[in-house]
């Protein structure tokens, strides 16, 4: 591989079957090159401050990231970099939100990992990769019924909160992690009885479970 034209690429997870995967896969590419794998969030700033990152591969769900907004945040300091999200969480829920955030493309892990290579070379060249039938979806938000609209009314952190309040935390745990007090919290759940128009949490999250939220 020819370094000087390489793009060099970080990947963010959890899981070191992914790491593990992606290096092997990334191993022969012309174009590409893995010169770092981190697993937690906290490491993600400290090292696209050493080191030339043309682009971070992250998952939504890595380890000490709290919110996308956290993201939005690296997206202006690191202005070189561009942004990858590789999740498993639904493309349809948190595309709206990556897009306000800066990140250059959103896939699922379903996909493959020639899609992924595609994305990074697009994202490298200043273009955005996103499935293109849910931009069309999103185009069209203000035709479609009340159930195929209400989940996009959510706000990020209204999704944030929810996707939490599904995985059975407290009020005052969720408060932690997105560094809100627990005042805020109760606000953002009621917010959510009243848009997904339910009357409990139980409710709350089988409405979530059932419009393919989470």
């Amino acid at each position: 591989m020819n370094e000087a034209t390489s793009i060099s690429i970080a990947i963010a997870d959890n899981h070191p079957v992914v790491h593990q995967g992606l290096n092997a896969y990334f191993s022969q590419h012309p174009q590409i090159q893995i010169v770092d794998n981190i697993s937690n969030f906290l490491q993600v700033e400290p090292l696209l401050s050493v080191k030339n990152i043309d682009v971070l591969v992250f998952d939504l769900e890595l380890d000490a990231l709290k919110s996308i907004n956290e993201i939005k945040l690296l997206v202006k300091q690191f202005p070189e970099t561009r942004f990858i999200a590789f999740t498993n969480l639904s493309e349809e829920i948190y595309t709206p939100n990556a897009i306000k955030a800066g990140v250059s493309a959103f896939l699922n892990k379903s996909r493959s990992l020639d899609d992924l290579a595609a994305a990074i070379l697009l994202a490298r060249g200043g273009q955005h990769r996103f499935n293109e039938k849910l931009l069309q979806k999103l185009s069209l938000i203000a035709k479609q019924n009340k159930s195929e609209r209400i989940y996009r009314k959510l706000s990020t952190r209204e999704v944030e909160v929810l996707r939490y309040l599904s995985q059975g935390k407290k009020n005052n745990e969720i408060s932690k992690l997105l560094s809100l007090n627990e005042k805020t919290i109760s606000t953002y759940k009621l917010r959510l009885l009243n848009k997904l128009d339910v009357t409990n949490l139980v409710d709350l999250v089988d409405k979530a479970k059932k419009l393919e939220i989470f």
